[in-house]
């Protein structure tokens, strides 16, 4: 049988973020009702790359399939999604999926600002300025009306061009900083979204009724917040919980001292599906730590591989 094969060019073509927030949100919600499984990342290592694998299933979507990607020392990565008929086990598509994965980031940080931040949010703060930090404030303009972006980067050349360009995307100004400082003052969301390896997210950062948005990290010893924010929270959610124990970098030594404890955790999942609140008090300082998984990848590749069908893009190769 025929199988339809993406590129890139042709992701971009049809994915949008309205349509990643609709995969990713019934995607989490599936898992959280016991409707869909979910294959936490495993890696292995070379002297020079990593190979990193994911996948999920969810039975009333009719889908399964995982996504395979290779990153090296030189910055070069590839990444893979196969698509199978839930039902049939036929393979459907093969994806490319570095854009999928950066707009589905995104969504995912949306559908969590959606159940998390205050409805009448509006200021926001980005660390970082590079693919990941771009969809992450796309989405955030999508659930909420903002009106202030201010963003920091080390890299002056970086965040100048973030600023210039996501003024256009969004309509909204987006002001560069070259103080980490400035643009944690005054906030009602704030998203990291950087490669740091050391945490610099500080506690004094947060005040009542902000959320927070952290995604850069997902290795363990690896952080963006301070355990001082960490324990400041009043409500910490994350996309898995069984994944965030071996990837959640942000959370090591509160696990490890006992400031921190995982029944204090929620699964973004159950609170979409009603089992558990997202919000409940305006002065609550929330956090979605994103990870990343298959059942996003999965939502979202469905409703690509649907559309671009529908449009005729792609190349159908004999299997």
């Amino acid at each position: 049988m025929p199988v339809l094969m993406l590129r890139e060019d042709d992701v971009r073509k049809v994915l949008t973020m309205e349509m990643a927030m609709e995969g990713v949100e019934i995607g989490l919600k599936k898992l959280g009702i016991e409707e869909a499984m979910n294959i936490n990342r495993a890696r292995v290592v070379t002297d020079h790359g990593v190979l990193h694998t994911m996948g999920a299933s969810a039975k009333t979507l009719g889908g399964m399939g995982s996504k395979v990607y290779a990153t090296t020392r030189k910055g070069n990565a590839q990444f893979l999604f196969t698509l199978f008929d839930g039902k049939t086990g036929d393979l459907l598509s093969l994806m490319q999926a570095d854009y999928l994965g950066q707009v589905r980031t995104g969504a995912a940080s949306g559908v969590a600002t959606k159940y998390l931040a205050n409805p009448d949010a509006s200021r926001v703060g980005i660390f970082g300025s590079g693919k990941q930090a771009r969809t992450q404030l796309i989405a955030m303009c999508k659930v909420r009306k903002i009106t202030k972006v201010d963003v920091f980067s080390p890299n002056e050349e970086h965040r100048n061009a973030f600023g210039k360009e996501m003024t256009e995307v969004c309509g909204v100004e987006v002001t560069p900083h070259a103080n980490p400082d400035d643009v944690a003052k005054d906030k009602d969301i704030l998203v990291t979204a950087t490669s740091a390896r050391d945490p610099f997210f500080k506690a004094e950062w947060l005040k009542e009724g902000m959320h927070v948005n952290a995604i850069g990290s997902n290795f363990m010893g690896k952080a963006e917040l301070t355990p001082e924010a960490v324990q400041k929270f009043s409500r910490i959610v994350v996309d898995s919980r069984d994944q965030s124990r071996i990837e959640a970098g942000d959370f090591q030594k509160g696990f490890e001292d006992g400031t921190l404890k995982w029944g204090e955790v929620r699964e973004l999942g159950p609170i979409i599906g009603g089992r558990y609140k997202g919000r409940v008090d305006p002065s609550e300082i929330t956090l979605f730590k994103s990870l990343g998984l298959g059942i996003e990848d999965l939502a979202v590749a469905l409703k690509v591989f649907q559309k671009a069908k529908a449009e005729g893009l792609g190349q159908e190769i004999e299997w």
